[in-house]
């Protein structure tokens, strides 16, 4: 046999060992501990349902998946530090279709759209459409009618906090609708139902985890949710197409993201993983108390859900001219 040939056959020998070796790396995956980026405060919803998965996480496959906060410009500077990690499959980030949003509102940004791969949508809550029961109105379409001729006191709504999907909720029913409204910005889901409760603002849209409580408690009244089939957690409460009002849907989903050329593999794990999770007894009653529904897509249907979500609330956005710089 000649060198040359021993050679390349020697060559080969190597590339089969280290494919072999990448092969038995990617299958024990995780072989370490996993960072779960979350880039919002503690104790959102975010947050919540992302404790909630990284311990089954942890639990299932035998290592730590730890939480890491990291809040600020609307969600964008957590999942830049998380996007400018390795794409290892040992960091992912918690976000929702602000990840596709933001590129309308911010001039810049610490990631761009070929930075990131969907892996999953874990869950999703509708918003809903709260007034102060001091609201003469029992419905949607009185609401409307009390806008258009009650006075300057129904000229005011709250939402949450400027661009968040509450917010673009209201405003896509403020345009449909042409109606001549105000939006009072809160810090936060809670002050903003708090203030509705206390009547410093007569009604919103909010996310359903900081309001279902005073709903059910009476104070609150809930006229729609903004959702294609009612809530489970409020099965009393129309949608907005039984209130007359279609083309309203407008959620708040909480999904996982991975940097891009994350390995395909390890996108599939754990999609397959988290959605198993998703589809267990206890894990559904924690995400149904805090007004959220599983979901647990493949990375196909979420990136096409996706891309759905930045066509239409692209367009609220530059239609009622949200700019956050």
């Amino acid at each position: 046999m000649s060198k040359k040939i021993q050679r390349v056959l020697q060559f080969i020998g190597v590339v089969a060992l280290l494919l072999a070796a990448n092969v038995k790396a990617q299958d024990a995956y995780p072989s370490r501990s996993v960072r779960m980026i979350v880039p919002f405060a503690p104790g959102g919803p975010a947050d919540l349902i992302a404790r909630i998965v990284s311990q089954k996480l942890s639990e299932q496959l035998g290592k730590p998946f730890v939480i890491e906060n990291h809040p600020g410009a609307n969600g964008n500077i957590g999942t830049g530090i998380a996007l400018r990690a390795q794409p290892d499959g040992y960091t992912l980030v918690f976000n929702s279709q602000s990840i596709v949003v933001s590129k309308s509102l911010y001039k810049s940004l610490p990631y761009g759209p070929g930075d990131w791969v969907a892996i999953t949508r874990v869950a999703s809550t509708p918003n809903v459409l709260i007034i102060n029961p001091s609201v003469p109105a029992t419905n949607v379409r009185e609401l409307v009618e009390l806008i258009k001729g009650g006075g300057d006191k129904y000229h005011a709504y709250a939402q949450p906090g400027f661009a968040s999907p509450s917010h673009l909720s209201a405003e896509l029913f403020r345009l449909s609708q042409q109606l001549t409204l105000n939006s009072v910005p809160f810090n936060g889901g809670g002050p903003m139902v708090l203030s509705v409760v206390a009547g410093h603002t007569l009604f919103g849209f909010t996310s359903m985890p900081p309001a279902t409580s005073h709903i059910r408690a009476g104070g609150l009244r809930a006229l729609a949710v903004t959702a294609e089939r009612r809530s489970e957690s409020l099965p009393d409460v129309p949608t907005m197409a039984e209130a007359g009002f279609a083309d309203q849907i407008g959620d708040t989903p909480i999904g996982i993201f991975a940097p891009a050329k994350t390995p395909k593999d390890i996108v599939e794990f754990l999609q397959r993983t988290v959605s198993q999770i998703l589809r267990t007894t206890d894990v559904k009653k924690k995400l149904l108390t805090i007004g959220f529904e599983g979901i647990g897509d493949s990375p196909a249907e979420f990136a096409a859900y996706l891309k759905s979500e930045d066509i239409k609330w692209s367009r609220v956005i530059r239609e009622a001219g949200i700019k956050l710089d």
